[in-house]
């Protein structure tokens, strides 16, 4: 696999960023990278975008998101992981999302986290396995019609 790397997005990549389209099987399991951004631009304070590129230009983007209360009954429930994970469809499979988790967790435990949350849509199509793979595990929680795994760093 090539040397993938993170990228924060700017006014020079923002349309590449754009561009990455996941296979259509998968698209109603992860919202489009520009509605990621949208959602980026209105909580600056907890998301976390990034385009992952390798020598060949772009082949993915990541959102994590930071320090979120994630219930508003309990105020020490405070989480943060990967909110967002879109590989181009050409590239899925080469280790480029393992790179995208990889790099998240590095991000987190920089920051002091000792948790890696994520959701995702279960089915057929879905990521499930994938995560399974890389150690996360289901916390019995839902969000929305999301599962809630999470992973010990």
């Amino acid at each position: 696999m090539p040397s993938p790397r993170l990228e924060q997005i700017t006014p020079d990549n923002v349309l590449a960023a754009c561009a990455i389209a996941i296979r259509p099987d998968q698209e109603g399991l992860v919202a489009p990278v520009a509605r990621s951004l949208a959602e980026a631009y209105a909580q600056p304070a907890v998301a976390w975008p990034r385009l992952i590129v390798d020598d060949g230009g772009p082949v993915g983007f990541l959102m994590a998101f930071l320090d979120v209360q994630w219930r508003p009954d309990d105020p020490a429930d405070v989480r943060s992981g990967l909110w967002r994970l879109n590989i181009t469809a050409d590239q899925q499979g080469r280790g480029y999302g393992r790179f995208a988790v990889a790099a998240v967790a590095d991000e987190l435990r920089r920051r002091g986290t000792d948790r890696l949350f994520v959701t995702w849509a279960p089915g057929p199509h879905g990521p499930e396995r994938f995560y399974h793979r890389l150690g996360f595990r289901l916390t019995g929680e839902t969000s929305g019609d999301q599962v809630v795994g999470v992973l010990a760093l």
